[in-house]
């Protein structure tokens, strides 16, 4: 139609993204899965469209203009980012509906607790299937999650949330180090210390009613997952959220240190958000955490 502006030729420069990449458009053609001449065929309409050209012949072989370096630059970022997107929202559109995806800031919390019981939720929910992510930045409406279990992150978008568990610290060490002896163990063992949750020593002190120069420092570890190992096999002591050491303790690995258990003042929420894929499911999964942080942990004496 004439005076009308011309469509953006988009398949056009996804083959011009990937002749840039393979830097051949024999090979661009082979990744893309279509012909030869087809790629050519994309690349003139293009050139066409931008009025210039983006590819140079060089004896056998070819090159880009810097015209077609610096839209391969521009346009090669955001076409990948177009299709990985496609792609992942694609793949789980076919999926079954029974699945959910859970994502969290609490990745100890995730490892020592929800994916060891996540076997009786798909049980409980005919066969559910719960991926899980683990992310301390901030979500944004564009990620795709099902549901948030977080501590310290702020969600800004509709959702249904749950509280599901108020954080108890607790100081436990090996039981053959820890048995028979009361809080004066504080001043002979060190203390590890965890840098993503710097704040946990000062508040169970404070709690405790102690100064950081009444207990001995001892090594520092990112998170407490790594901590763990080299707490229940090491002369060390760890203070860390109940709920993350509950198994342990249960399992005879790990010991409380008498009279050391205080509330940190801090919650743990799940967020079911309103634009999941699958609402209801991510419901019933938050409401299951919910009464499987009731449950645990069985570590108070």
């Amino acid at each position: 139609m004439a005076g009308k502006e011309q469509d953006v030729p988009l398949n056009a420069i996804r083959a011009f993204v990937a002749i840039a990449r393979e830097k051949s458009v024999t090979r661009a053609a082979k990744e893309l899965g279509i012909t030869q001449s087809s790629v050519s065929r994309y690349l003139a309409v293009l050139e066409e469209y931008l009025g210039t050209e983006l590819l140079q012949g060089r004896g056998r072989g070819s090159e880009l203009t810097d015209f077609g370096r610096l839209f391969a630059r521009t346009v090669s970022e955001p076409v990948d980012t177009i299709c990985f997107t496609a792609q992942r929202m694609r793949r789980r559109a076919r999926t079954e509906a029974n699945r959910i995806v859970v994502r969290t800031s609490l990745s100890t919390f995730a490892y020592t607790l929800v994916i060891p019981h996540l076997p009786a939720f798909s049980a409980e929910m005919g066969g559910a299937v719960v991926d899980v992510m683990s992310s301390l930045s901030l979500p944004s409406p564009s990620d795709g999650f099902d549901v948030l279990i977080t501590r310290d992150l702020a969600l800004v978008e509709p959702a249904d949330q749950w509280e599901i568990y108020n954080e108890q610290l607790v100081c436990v060490g090996a039981p053959n180090h820890v048995s028979g002896k009361g809080r004066s163990i504080l001043q002979t063992m060190p203390i590890l210390s965890v840098t993503s949750r710097p704040d946990i020593l000062p508040i169970w002190l404070r709690a405790m009613n102690l100064r950081s120069n009444d207990i001995r420092s001892g090594a520092r570890y990112d998170h407490h997952y790594l901590a763990l190992p080299a707490v229940t096999r090491g002369k060390c002591l760890l203070v860390a959220p109940e709920i993350v050491v509950g198994a342990l303790i249960g399992e005879g690995l790990l010991k409380v240190v008498p009279e050391s258990i205080a509330a940190s003042g801090m919650q743990y929420r799940a967020y079911a958000v309103d634009r999941g894929g699958n609402r209801e499911l991510a419901r019933a999964f938050c409401r299951w955490l919910a009464r499987l942080c009731i449950m645990y942990p069985a570590s108070r004496e």
